[in-house]
């Protein structure tokens, strides 16, 4: 007996393995990172962000732990962004109808951001401030 194709656990994009998927993977992801630069401004104000603070935690005189934590919480700020951005561009591909699940998804994925800018500025005062 055959399997059924249309009970599938697994999907029918997945079908590179080894270094082809890698490869694949990574022009996927470059992609997403285009996607977000044109159409998010919200993750380009995050990256401007970072662009400026990096560069500025690298120069203070700081413990390497710090260091590496006030960069970890800027890149988790793209991370965040990029989620948010994706939750967004999904709920809207489904449907642009007004929706409360959607708004829910939605102000779910911003308040995660949110707590994530929180979370840098809290970060950063308390190492500076110390």
């Amino acid at each position: 007996m055959q399997p059924d194709p249309s009970q599938s656990t697994t999907s029918p994009f997945k079908g590179r393995s080894g270094l082809k998927r890698v490869f694949f993977a990574a022009g996927h992801s470059f992609d997403g990172l285009a996607a977000a630069l044109r159409g998010e401004a919200a993750f380009r104000q995050m990256l401007a962000l970072a662009v400026v603070l990096i560069p500025v935690a690298l120069l203070l005189d700081v413990t390497p732990a710090e260091r590496a934590l006030m960069v970890a919480v800027l890149m988790l700020g793209l991370v965040v962004e990029l989620i948010n951005s994706a939750i967004e561009a999904a709920i809207d591909r489904i449907s642009l109808e007004l929706h409360p699940l959607s708004k829910n998804a939605k102000d779910m994925g911003s308040a995660a951001q949110m707590i994530t800018l929180v979370l840098i500025s809290l970060v950063w005062l308390i190492i500076l401030l110390s």
